[in-house]
């Protein structure tokens, strides 16, 4: 599973549509990048992989794909 994937996932588990996410983040991710991230059409920094990672209780290498347990 790719990350627009885990990430889309992992949202939709809390039941959180993208603009709550965004603010749940403090709006420090648009929900514009969720979106692009989602469709797979951009990648997160390393900074954004880190601030998902810690929200959602996961690690980056779940994150990536790198590894199949949360």
């Amino acid at each position: 599973m790719q990350f627009a994937e885990r990430l889309k996932e992992l949202r939709l588990e809390k039941h959180l549509t993208q603009q709550q996410l965004s603010i749940n983040l403090n709006c420090k991710i648009t929900q514009a990048c969720i979106a692009m991230w989602e469709q797979g059409k951009r990648m997160p920094t390393l900074d954004c992989l880190i601030l998902l990672a810690q929200y959602f209780g996961v690690s980056i290498d779940y994150l990536a794909g790198l590894q199949d347990f949360k």
